[in-house]
């Protein structure tokens, strides 16, 4: 790994998962534009934010580890966003299932940065 949090794979599928939530969002109602809209675009590309701050800081472990957490919060909240989305059937059960299901392994990977975090520490050279 280079150094760079664009390789990292959760980064990689958080990023796809913001962009796709982004075109549905866009057939969302006006009405929806300050609360939903805006919510779930935030808080889906929040989840990558997060991933490359914290990468960015993972020689302090314990920062790393707070940015992930952050990012699996955010994750979270999208997912409570897409069952909103679902239930004002502004997304079909197709959509939400394969975007729950990419917010669920995202969640599951951070989850294991965030408990280890020194498989991130970057190598020293000696």
């Amino acid at each position: 790994m280079t150094g760079s949090f664009r390789e990292l794979k959760v980064y990689q599928l958080a990023f796809e998962a913001a962009r796709e939530i982004r075109l549905v969002s866009m057939k969302f109602p006006k009405e929806e534009t300050y609360s939903l809209t805006d919510q779930i675009r935030r808080s889906s590309r929040s989840v990558c934010v997060n991933i490359g701050e914290g990468y960015r800081k993972r020689v302090y472990p314990k920062h790393f580890t707070s940015k992930m957490t952050d990012a699996d919060g955010e994750a979270t909240e999208t997912s409570i966003w897409l069952d909103f989305a679902l239930d004002c059937e502004y997304i079909n059960s197709d959509t939400h299932k394969t975007l729950q299901g990419k917010y669920n392994e995202i969640g599951r990977m951070l989850y294991s940065m965030a408990q280890n975090p020194e498989k991130f520490t970057p190598k020293t050279k000696n």
